[in-house]
């Protein structure tokens, strides 16, 4: 077996024996790169020198003092939407196409302190703003399972990377399920933690109320192991809190008995595929047989968040990307003056997706529609939260599919813009509410493509959903599943 397809549990306990170097590790991920990628395209940049360089250095500290730590020594994958020091950093956009970040995002010092082995930069959706990771400056991401797939999005890179054996672990963030829906169509774990648990320094905004960090994983071990590593307070970030971070990695308990589940009826509608559904109530009756309490619930105010998504993410949106103008850094157009600059700068760098976005948070923050449109979302949003504390007064956690198909062809939707938004209706809701949520694959459907079961838990309550993830996991072969790429 290729080491590179290891998890972070077993990697980590190889290297602290001995059976394995850091070095080892990360050849064997860049030989399955170089094996793989240019029928997957998961990444913008690699940095194999400098990899190679902290591998040596996590084996002489392995060598001097045996440190534990999880992640030393571990070849990891980074969203191309983290600052990295000296590391380009794009954003898969052409107006940060050659951008050098003079500074590390506090959730990169924190790996790198940890002595993780950065191996690259992967690819997504332009600023974050797509589900399907076609919408890249440079190129699209197939799916590891089928090449004429979308591995979803916008981490779509960090997800195929993960489920191709490409690194062992990757970092992504999710604002409306960019994290939980790429690896639902990838067959990997995903978990977008609490707002605030995490760190967002360092990382380039899209919507600064909803954006979070967290692990792209092969199992769900490896997920409370990445949360542990990268949660904790941040006096850089006004929003990170500073509770204490919990060992989730001990939740694991692998027993669900007396746990409260809530199904909400609203997320088995008409659009939801056949086989998806079957998928994810099958895991639910698997999870009750071994102990859990199910119940029907209602999130009555479900049905307005994709438009209250498309509404605040893009007002946040068009504020936040006002900064890229040509002058300070990035793609600068050769205008005959400051406005023409500032016009072509824009014009050239942004991709469409991109203009579409900054054009309809514009509309909605303007004078005589801000009361009508943002506003009015607001308080929406602040309804679609009130209704998971309702909720979450009757159970622990609420069970969802992840998405209501799996993965689809390249290109399908791209001219449909209204479809391709609809593909995170199942995700969208936790990003507006705070919430945190966990994807874990929970089937195939009939062309052998992953199927997500969604786990969503009360605000700062990730060691339930990981305990719930982590008892299911167990107790299936889901996750045991590769793509067979080389066929």
């Amino acid at each position: 077996m290729n080491p590179a397809a290891l998890t972070l549990h077993d990697a980590g306990e190889k290297l602290r024996k001995r059976e394995i170097s850091s070095e080892e590790l990360t050849l064997a991920a860049f030989q399955r790169i170089a094996e793989t990628d240019d029928k997957i395209h998961a990444y913008i940049t690699l940095c194999r020198d400098a990899a190679l360089e902290q591998a040596k250095q996590a084996d002489e500290r392995l060598k001097r003092d045996g440190s534990t730590l999880p992640l030393l020594g571990i070849p990891i994958a980074v969203k191309d939407k983290f600052l990295t020091r000296g590391l380009r950093t794009t954003c898969a956009s052409k107006i940060l196409g050659d951008f050098m970040p003079p500074y590390d995002a506090t959730v990169i010092k924190r790996i790198r302190a940890a002595g993780a082995v950065i191996v690259g930069k992967t690819n997504m959706d332009e600023f974050a703003m797509g589900s399907s990771a076609e919408n890249s400056a440079f190129f699209p991401t197939r799916n590891p399972w089928d090449g004429e797939r979308v591995p979803g999005g916008s981490s779509g890179g960090s997800a195929a990377a993960v489920a191709a054996d490409q690194c062992i672990v990757a970092l992504g963030t999710d604002t409306g399920g960019s994290i939980r829906q790429p690896a639902a169509f990838c067959g990997v774990v995903g978990l977008k933690p609490t707002y605030g648990r995490v760190s967002r320094y360092g990382i380039i905004a899209f919507a600064s109320s909803m954006d979070q960090v967290g692990p792209i994983t092969k199992d769900v071990r490896d997920c409370a192991l990445m949360l542990e590593a990268i949660a904790g307070h941040d006096p850089a970030d006004s929003t990170s809190t500073d509770r204490s971070v919990p060992r989730y990695s001990e939740a694991l308990t692998g027993d669900v008995k007396g746990l409260r589940l809530g199904v909400p009826k609203e997320y088995f509608i008409t659009g939801i595929a056949p086989e998806v559904e079957q998928a994810v109530r099958d895991a639910i009756r698997l999870l009750e047989k071994n102990g859990a309490v199910v119940e029907e619930i209602s999130l009555p105010h479900t049905e307005y968040a994709v438009a209250v998504y498309y509404i605040v993410a893009t007002a946040e949106a068009s504020s936040n990307l006002a900064r890229y103008d040509g002058m300070r850094f990035g793609h600068r157009a050769g205008g005959k003056d400051l406005l023409e600059t500032y016009m072509l700068s824009r014009e050239e760098g942004f991709g469409p997706e991109v203009k579409r976005r900054i054009m309809l948070g514009t509309y909605a923050l303007s004078a005589g529609y801000y009361d009508a449109y943002y506003l009015k979302a607001q308080r929406v949003r602040a309804l679609i939260k009130q209704d998971f504390d309702a909720a979450f007064q009757r159970c622990d956690a609420i069970l969802t599919p992840t998405a209501p198909t799996t993965a689809f062809k390249i290109g399908e939707k791209t001219q449909d813009p209204l479809q391709m938004y609809l593909s995170d209706i199942y995700t969208i809701s936790v990003n507006l509410a705070g919430l945190p949520a966990l994807s874990l694959p929970c089937g195939f459907d009939g062309d052998g493509m992953p199927i997500g079961l969604q786990i969503i838990g009360k605000q700062f309550d990730e060691a339930t959903i990981l305990r719930l993830a982590y008892a299911y996991e167990q107790a299936t072969e889901w996750h045991r599943r590769k793509p067979g790429i080389e066929d």
